[in-house]
Formats: C-alpha cells, sequence, structure tokens
C-alpha cells in the first residue's frame, strides 16, 4: 500500500510513501539524458528528458518506483491490486510493459498535457521484466509543475485516465470510487464544529480539533485518502524551500504506517520504508526512511545530463540524531 501527493507551495513537489512489508534494495537513481532506454515492444529512445527518481537498477535498467524528469513532470505508481489488469500486444497500439511505463512517459513528455497525448495509444501489457521479477499489480499518478494531476489505471474494461482534482492517489478502490466516498466526510473541518445537533443547549466541548472526529485513520488506503485529502487541502504553505519541503513532509507522515500496526502475513507486518519527494521546479529529489527521520537530499542538476552512466545513491538509512551535550 503507498500514498502519493502533489503538493502545492510557490513551486510544486510530488512523490509519495512506499509502504511495504520488504525493501528492494533501492536508491535514488538519476538518469542522464544519453542513458538509452529499452523497451521490449517499442523503439529505443536513446535521447531523452533527464530522470531522477527512487528506483531498482537491475541489469542496468532503472525500475523506477517513482520519479520526476528535468522538465517538471513526476509520476509515482501504486498498488491496485485487484482491479488491476494488463493486456497481450495489440497490433496498432503503444505495447508498454508496466516497468516500462515511468521512464516511457519521463523521457517523453514535458507536462501531464503531453502524458495525456501519448497515453491515447497506449496499451499496458503483460510482460513482466523476467522470470525473477514479475509485474506487480499497479495504478500510476502523474503531476506536473503547473498543478495539474491525473490517475492512470488499467483495468479488465480499459486503459482509464482521471483528472485528479485532489492531488492525491493511495490504492484500492478505483479511483471515481475513492472521490465519491470523500462526499461521506465533507463535514470535516480544522475548525471546532457548530452545535446543529441541539442548538438551544450548550454543549460544552471537552477537545480542540473536534472539527476532525470522524475523520478517519486506519491504515486501509480508503481512510489514509480521506485523511491525506484534508491534510494537503489545509497545508500551509511556507516562505522558503526548507518550510516547504517541511510541510510537505509533515503531509505524507500524517498517513505513513508504522511497524507492527498493519500485519499481512505471520509475523509480518507493512510499514513506510520511505517517505519522498521533489521539487518540480528545481528537480531537487529529497526523502526520509523509517530508519533515518533526517530529511535527505539529491540535486539532479548537480550532476552531467549529457552523460551515458546512472548516477547512483545508496539510501542514507541509519538515525541521524543531533546530540546537544
Amino acid at each position: 500500500m503507498c500514498t502519493s501527493i502533489l503538493y502545492t507551495a510557490g513551486d510544486h513537489y510530488f512523490g509519495r510513501n512506499l509502504d511495504l512489508e520488504i525493501s528492494f534494495g533501492q536508491q535514488v537513481v538519476i538518469t542522464p539524458r544519453d542513458y538509452p532506454l529499452n523497451f521490449r515492444k517499442m523503439p529505443r529512445l536513446d535521447h531523452h528528458y533527464a530522470i531522477t527518481g527512487m528506483a531498482l537498477v537491475q541489469d542496468n535498467y532503472p525500475l523506477y518506483f517513482d520519479g520526476a524528469n528535468e522538465e517538471g513532470l513526476g509520476m509515482a505508481g501504486l498498488n491496485f491490486d485487484g482491479p488491476a489488469h494488463f493486456f497481450p500486444v495489440e497490433e496498432g497500439k503503444d505495447n508498454v510493459s508496466p516497468f516500462e511505463f515511468i521512464p516511457y512517459i519521463l523521457g517523453q513528455c514535458k507536462n501531464v498535457a503531453e502524458a495525456k497525448e501519448l497515453l491515447k495509444s497506449l496499451n499496458l501489457v503483460n510482460i513482466n521484466f523476467s522470470d525473477q521479477l514479475q509485474l506487480s499489480p499497479l495504478h500510476w499518478l502523474i503531476a506536473d509543475k503547473s498543478g495539474a494531476a491525473i490517475t492512470v489505471e488499467s483495468t479488465a474494461s480499459g486503459l482509464h485516465v482521471y483528472d485528479n482534482p485532489v492531488n492525491v492517489l493511495t490504492n484500492n478502490p478505483e479511483f471515481p470510487d475513492q472521490l465519491t466516498n470523500l462526499a461521506n466526510y465533507q463535514s470535516v473541518s480544522p475548525a471546532n464544529p457548530a452545535n446543529t445537533l441541539a442548538p438551544q443547549t450548550a454543549l460544552a466541548s471537552y477537545s480542540r480539533g473536534a472539527g476532525s472526529h470522524f475523520l478517519p485513520g486506519g491504515m486501509d488506503s480508503e481512510s489514509r485518502f480521506v485523511k491525506e485529502v484534508f491534510t494537503l487541502q489545509h497545508a500551509p504553505a511556507g516562505e522558503t524551500e526548507v518550510a516547504n519541503v517541511t510541510n510537505y513532509f509533515h503531509c505524507l507522515h500524517a498517513v505513513e504506517q508504522q511497524k507492527g500496526l498493519d500485519e499481512v502475513g505471520k509475523d509480518q507486518f507493512e510499514y513506510t520504508i520511505y517517505s519522498d519527494g521533489v521539487n518540480l521546479t528545481t528537480g531537487t529529489f529529497y526523502y526520509t526512511t523509517y530508519d533515518n527521520n533526517q530529511i535527505n537530499a539529491v540535486k539532479m542538476h548537480a550532476e552531467d545530463m549529457e552523460g551515458q552512466q546512472l548516477h547512483r545513491f545508496p539510501i542514507a538509512s541509519h538515525q541521524s540524531i543531533n546530540m546537544q551535550n
């Protein structure tokens, strides 16, 4: 399970929580413009937009969990087990495997509008990376530095592209049902509620924050979707990059999963392995991990963008504590 958001505060910050029970050895990976991107059924991209993000590199191929390109377009793949459906190769379509989908879009598109055009002929095909690395059932959030966002879902009824007005994506159910469910919580507010139950009776308020009393707080994807929409809609905008990055991570950490709370098997618990975000204007990629709360950063434009070698940065996974005495 995962959560992905687009946070707007002057610049736009895009990223996600990765919630799983195991880590895959992911790294921050920058793919420069001239690193060849091979696709199983589509022509190779020898020159493309540079990409930064979190990825597993397998056989020199960057398998991105999420990332953004140098033009300010971001994309993240989130678990969508059940509704997700991928198809056989279809003549006349752009046949792309889900493991290629992020570099395919980020390598060629500057913004959401261009991504929508490319998606019109797309067919997400059922081709595994290898026998050892099978396809994951995913859907995707795509967003750009203008503030536009879309959700892409491939189900048995075909490929669906939805405008995403709340800039949030979690997991099941299908995205239109997630939006419909928000109506059940439209009275939730940061303010204390008015007494409409018994207006002639003075009711004592026992706590601050009573306006959010009915906000769900479970680890399930529907609860996280509602809570993150509420958090993001009311998040403040800072006056500096540090303030905005700090606010961004508070938004993601509002729905992070702690160890021991989401059991997925005997003695196995899903948790937030990492949270990340990229400033879509500057290309600076930020992240925290479960075992390291410090915000770490990798600047895309500090590396050679014209090269033919991947730039790889191991995850800083050890806690950094500022000892003051």
